[in-house]
């Protein structure tokens, strides 16, 4: 019998992060496997010892990518890679990526790096920025998940108060799409194909998460949807992925962010389909 390790961050105390992993942990044992559930820091990295005991595989819901990378380079094989989570992790890296795929998206500019000890405001960096994108604009902190450190900017006053607020720290420009104001679609993918999909929106905020507020139906996507979805986790390697697509002019998808350690709960609510079954199955084929 094979032996899995669902590892998720002990230090965020949310009931959603264990719910997380006992969705994967209850999979792993439906389909025949044992599954320990474990926290970041009760895996030891002793880099020179190695580690004590060892599991078949990890499924890694966390972003400790110095863990992940430890892991798989004790040979043991995690899902997503520790490059895919890194990638994903840091929005920044990942436009970067899907933009070298040709990956439909809203125009997107990368801040530069700034310390924050410095100022680059009389530049006219900044200045071009707005000149490309025009307000209202969207500022991205790199790194975030449910929807947070997403801002939208509307006057000239929030957008220098909050590049410089930002100094020292990786975000990203890029355009509003107003088209797709507090609606967007979740779709979960695993191993290259689409398992489910819902539809998001929220009347009180540009942003659908549900976290935020925003509730969920399921829907149909159309195909263009489809394949935008598993073109983008295909551009950042992701074997599991929640795509979130935006609505762009006439309804024609954009790709809002690859997510490599989605969430599956909400999902799951809404369609009845386990994502979890199908990420544990995907696995047990790959590793047979």
């Amino acid at each position: 019998m094979k032996d899995c390790w669902v590892i998720y961050n002990g230090s965020l105390t949310s009931d959603k992060f264990r719910d997380q992993a006992e969705l994967l942990a209850e999979a792993a044992e439906r389909a025949g496997l044992r599954a320990f559930i474990k926290k970041n820091y009760e895996v030891l990295m002793d880099v020179q010892s190695g580690l004590e005991e060892r599991p078949d595989f990890v499924v890694f819901l966390d972003k400790d990518i110095l863990l992940a990378t430890f892991l798989k380079n004790e040979g043991i094989p995690v899902f997503n890679d520790p490059e895919v989570i890194e990638t994903c992790d840091n929005k920044a890296k990942q436009y970067i990526q899907l933009a070298k795929n040709g990956i439909r998206m809203p125009k997107t500019i990368i801040a530069p790096k700034v310390y924050p000890a410095f100022t680059i405001a009389q530049s006219g960096y900044y200045e071009r920025v707005l000149e490309t994108l025009s307000l209202p604009l969207i500022i991205k902190e790199g790194h975030g998940s449910f929807g947070m450190k997403v801002y939208l900017i509307e006057t000239e006053e929030q957008f220098y108060n909050k590049v410089d607020e930002l100094r020292g720290v990786d975000y990203v420009f890029q355009q509003y799409i107003e088209t797709s104001k507090g609606r967007d679609i979740r779709v979960n993918i695993v191993g290259g194909e689409i398992v489910a999909a819902m539809h998001r929106a929220s009347e009180t905020d540009f942003r659908a998460n549900i976290t935020n507020g925003g509730t969920a139906t399921v829907i149909e996507l159309t195909e263009e949807q489809k394949d935008l979805a598993i073109q983008a986790a295909a551009a950042v390697g992701a074997e599991f992925a929640g795509v979130d697509l935006l609505f762009g002019e006439d309804d024609r998808p954009l790709l809002c962010e690859v997510n490599a350690a989605a969430h599956i709960r909400n999902i799951y609510n809404v369609t009845g389909i386990n994502v979890a079954d199908k990420m544990i199955e995907y696995i047990i084929g790959k590793l047979s």
